[in-house]
């Protein structure tokens, strides 16, 4: 037997041991009317009724007074019984009218003849066919005599059978006018909240009173030579408050037999254009006593032993126990009243079946964002009220899932304009539903959503700029609540391995030999400080959630960038609308403000937000420069103020010399790091237009992670470099590295550098984790891996690790460590092993280099601490902006790059060129752009992000090609052949080291 089934007879025995069948002379054991049943708990009644289950005991015929629940799980199970009840009683009546039944017959238990139980579509007794219960377990007697009763006590016996058959148990019904089933109203007066409605014919001193009091109830349900069209005008005109499964699918049902879609239209428009009606459609059905012991039993229903039984009635009294000790638990801001089971179940059906409908709720859709608008601005400011709103909010989007492509340009966007008018802690419970309950539909979300602001921004026109395009920013805006929904669903690490803000950690010691009169605003100014701190989206807050708290997202963060709005997007236009937004510490809060895409970057791709990055970097060097000229003009005769950074290098002395003149900068005043930084060579006549900074730093980096200098450790299986904790340098060369690192990005000057992806997680703020190690040392994690993988009791003998352990500094001298005080009499065992782990971890990448880091990260901020760097990169994209595309695409190259002097992409030299470098080795392609860009590294986008400009320099001859770094520009004589070209050409490749004036 199926469980469906089982728990419908366990049901039934259920009701027989609590309620009873109703007859006074039952003479079963089992049953309550017998008088032979001791009073029981719910949850005794539930096992007594799960036992009597496993001994196929015997089951009375069910009195319909007594009826058991399972023929009240759908509101057509209500009307039938109602209609079953008083056909019943007028059946058994003394006097009966000719208005019950014209062909009433001694053969027919309930008084009608067999033209009234014919089936009439939409009628009663076809919806009692459907029922769980069997005719024959309603044939029996009624105790229902409706000639001996007053008129006043008809209305409330039906109101306390309908509230009984609703599951309310004995408790009053609080929204009875709201839960009154489709089927039901279909038989009754549209009028609601009066029981009496239900007998329009009542009236006093105008004959038989029972007679018409059994005649009103027999309305709409086949009796008396109805007719079809007569169910369907009365279908059609009947009111609807909400919508569920079995609501929506006897509609249907309906529609199909009659032919015709307009109730159900009617139906879905007004339910889906009022939020009132959505909130209360498709709610869950709360768990009885049953259901809950049913969870906890076996598949095996019939094979139970008592002893099975007594400790699940055991654990359910243990519960309610427990809970009646305990104050009443705070809601779970995931939990929802929706049923999404049944929702996405009656949607999918609704659409293979009537996907024409789909166009009327559209429009009922989009009546529903309009009024929404309105009512969260204005009226719906109480929680409650709002609370309800996300609700609704949770069932509308998964419609507009199933919904056809005209939903995106009606009903979504007056969705979106609804939702972004929700206060915050509203967005953040619509997150967190979705992270939990709607996980399989994230996707579904995010690819609607970036379908409208992709067809949005193909539309859009010329003269208007994206920023204005409303339909686009409130896109974006709700993308954004899908987006830290879709991190609630990934992989979340726990909040311990957030690192504190370095903001409040004091500056280097030798930062305080700068005058108190001259000490920067940077450690002196409050409102410095402030400004220091990280913008925070306060829906990130109100989650306490950060994206660095997960690693794998449900949903991969590059399906969040949408390419076609990035292409529109004008990043200085957009770059002044975040300054705008910021400037007076509103973040995210005023609504009338510039919509900035810089606040929601996740819709960026990395090179759009490179753009973003350079265009603060060099607006800040502008303003230094004007600040400097204008210290200069009013200081008169003082010392003049160099408007930029500028470095004097001797390149065989490049270490030394570079970090002394940065240590002064850093001393005198920190705020010069921010300048334009431009380097000179001793002994060349090179200016520097950016060219000769890019060779400045290949050649430092290439000095600095030396390993002559001690400072990094090589890690040669993974081609990665770590920070040496046995160095003999002091935290202030640390310090002075992170400045140069953070030049390098302020000045868009991309970095040989070989970090490991810790050091990027660690520079945005978090700690070293496990997880971390796959990419610092695959072989060691593979082998902790297996350690954590490892089940069996045998740890000690199959491992034989204590807690103490071995590691080499950068000479390779085995150094040992105790992870804990006698780490080495502690072994690893199954019980400690996650402790074991945990704590080599944090030695391996937090607490063997964290001095090092530390000053490390301090010479970073001391250059990035003002940028927009952490609201707009993540970990990936950090180490992509400071090393480089791993891309080599030449091909790419060849179609971005641009002609002059008489070059064209037919001429031959030009041909003959991309043949020859189509052809050369990936290292000899390196060397190539680094002899005409300055560097070998390929920007964020891709080679087409160079830009590179071949020019003629004059006819054939004898010199060698030569190049503007700067400008990425390759002067190329036109030489005669192919085999001179490649000869030139390369030469001049080997051979490009140092600077010189032509």
């Amino acid at each position: 037997m199926k469980r469906a089934s089982a728990k419908k007879l366990i049901e039934r025995y259920f009701y027989q041991l609590v309620d009873g069948c109703g007859n006074p002379k039952c003479a079963n054991t089992f049953c309550a009317s017998s008088g032979k049943v001791e009073k029981l708990t719910p949850n005794a009644a539930a096992a007594r009724a799960i036992q009597l289950f496993t001994q196929d005991a015997q089951l009375c015929d069910t009195h319909p007074s007594k009826m058991p629940k399972t023929m009240a799980t759908t509101p057509a199970a209500v009307a039938t019984t109602t209609t079953v009840a008083a056909s019943s009683s007028s059946g058994r009546g003394g006097s009966s009218s000719g208005n019950v039944s014209a062909g009433s017959s001694s053969g027919s238990s309930f008084g009608l003849d067999d033209s009234t139980i014919s089936t009439e579509p939409g009628t009663a007794w076809e919806l009692l066919g459907n029922s769980s219960v069997d005719m024959e377990e309603i044939n029996d007697s009624s105790n229902l005599e409706m000639d001996s009763m007053d008129e006043e006590e008809i209305p409330s016996l039906i109101k306390n059978q309908l509230h009984h058959y609703e599951g309310g148990g004995g408790e009053p019904s609080t929204n009875s006018g709201s839960a009154c089933p489709y089927s039901l109203r279909s038989s009754t007066s549209t009028s609601q909240g009066s029981p009496s409605s239900l007998f329009a014919g009542s009236s006093k001193g105008s004959g038989s009173l029972a007679a018409k009091k059994k005649s009103s109830l027999l309305i709409g349900s086949g009796a008396g030579g109805s007719s079809k069209e007569t169910n369907k005008k009365q279908r059609d005109s009947s009111p609807v408050d909400y919508l569920d499964e079995a609501k929506l699918r006897e509609l249907m049902a309906a529609c199909q037999r009659d032919n015709s879609d307009t109730p159900l239209i009617r139906t879905l428009g007004a339910i889906f254009s009022s939020y009132q009606s959505i909130a209360l459609s498709f709610l869950k059905k709360p768990s009885s006593s049953i259901d809950r012991m049913l969870e906890k039993a076996p598949e095996d229903l019939k094979n139970l032993k008592k002893e099975d039984l007594r400790t699940l009635e055991g654990d359910l009294d243990k519960d309610e126990d427990s809970a009646a000790e305990k104050p009443p638990p705070v809601q779970d801001n995931h939990q929802t009243t929706v049923d999404l089971v049944s929702l996405r179940r009656a949607m999918k059906a609704l659409y293979e079946a009537r996907a024409s409908v789909f166009g009327p709720i559209n429009n009922a859709l989009q009546t529903l964002g309009e009024s929404l608008s309105i009512e969260l601005r204005v009226q719906l400011t109480q929680k409650e009220d709002i609370e309800q709103i996300v609700h609704v909010l949770v069932v509308v989007f998964e419609v507009l899932q199933i919904g056809t492509a005209e939903f995106l340009e009606i009903s979504v966007p007056r969705i979106c304009g609804a939702v972004c008018h929700l206060p915050v802690w509203a967005q953040a419970r619509l997150a967190r539903i979705w992270s939990v309950h709607c996980r399989e539909g994230i996707q579904p979300m995010l690819q609607l959503l970036q379908q409208l602001v992709t067809s949005s921004t193909l539309s859009l026109n010329y003269y208007v700029k994206i920023h204005d395009n409303e339909i686009v920013c409130n896109a974006t805006k709700v993308m954004k609540i899908v987006f830290y929904a879709n991190i609630l669903a990934g992989d979340v690490e726990p909040k311990h391995f957030r690192e504190a803000d370095l903001n409040d950690v004091a500056p280097p010691s030798y930062l305080s030999l700068i005058p108190e009169d001259d000490e920067p605003p940077l450690y002196n100014s409050k409102e410095k400080k402030a400004k220091q701190q990280k913008l925070e989206d306060p829906l990130a807050a109100e989650l306490d959630i950060n994206i660095l708290d997960c690693r794998r997202p449900h949903v991969p963060y590059e399906e969040f960038y949408n390419e076609p709005l990035c292409d529109v997007i004008e990043m200085d236009h957009d770059y002044l609308n975040y300054k705008n937004t910021t400037s007076e510490g509103a973040f995210f809060a005023d609504s009338a403000k510039k919509f900035s895409f810089m606040l929601y970057s996740f819709i960026l791709t990395p090179a759009t937000k490179t753009l973003a990055l350079y265009y603060d970097s060099r607006i800040r060097m502008y303003s230094e420069r004007r600040l400097s000229f204008l210290h200069q003009q009013l200081g008169g005769g003082l010392q003049s103020v160099n408007p930029f950074l500028k470095l004097k290098i001797r390149r065989d002395h490049i270490i030394d010399d570079a970090l002394v003149e940065l240590e002064m900068i850093a001393m005198s005043n920190p705020k010069d790091l921010k300048k334009q930084l431009v380097v000179e060579f001793s002994g060349e006549q090179g200016i520097d237009e950016g060219g000769v900074s890019k060779e400045f730093f290949q050649l430092i980096i290439e000095e600095i992670f030396n390993p002559d200098y001690g400072m990094f450790i090589n890690h040669e299986d993974t081609n990665t470099v770590w920070f040496n904790s046995t160095s003999f340098e002091n935290e202030a060369q640390f310090t002075l590295i992170g400045i140069v690192l953070g030049l390098a990005i302020y000045n868009n000057i991309i970095l040989a550098v070989n970090f490991p992806m810790v050091v990027y997680r660690k520079l945005m703020g978090m700690k070293g984790s496990f997880a971390d190690l796959e990419d610092w040392n695959p072989i060691l994690f593979n082998s902790l891996k297996s350690m954590l993988d490892h089940q069996d009791n045998d740890m000690e003998e199959v491992f034989m690790q204590t807690f103490k352990i071995c590691y080499k500094d950068v000479f390779g001298n085995a150094i040992d460590h105790e992870l804990k005080p006698d780490g080495d009499k502690i072994f690893v065992t199954q019980d400690n092993k996650h402790e074991f782990v945990e704590l080599y971890t944090d030695f391996l990448l937090n607490q063997c280099c964290e001095k090092q880091f530390k000053a490390f990260k301090r010479g970073f901020q001391m250059v990035t601490d003002e940028s927009p760097l952490h609201l707009l990169f993540r970990p990936e994209e950090i180490e992509l902006i400071v090393c480089g595309s791993k891309k080599f695409d030449f091909n790419e190259l060849e179609q971005s790059t641009e002609y002059e002097g008489g070059f064209t992409a037919e001429s031959q030299t030009i041909k003959d060129f991309w043949e020859i470098v189509h052809g050369l080795s990936m290292e000899s392609k390196r060397k190539l752009l680094q002899f005409t860009t300055g560097s070998d590294r390929v920007p964020v986008g891709g080679l087409s992000r160079l830009k590179l400009v071949i020019a003629r320099n004059g006819p054939d001859c004898e010199r060698l090609p030569t190049s503007h770094t700067c400008f990425n520009v390759l002067l190329l004589p036109e030489y005669d052949s192919r085999e001179k070209l490649e000869e030139r050409l390369l030469k001049a490749i080997n051979y490009s080291k140092g600077f010189g004036m032509l």
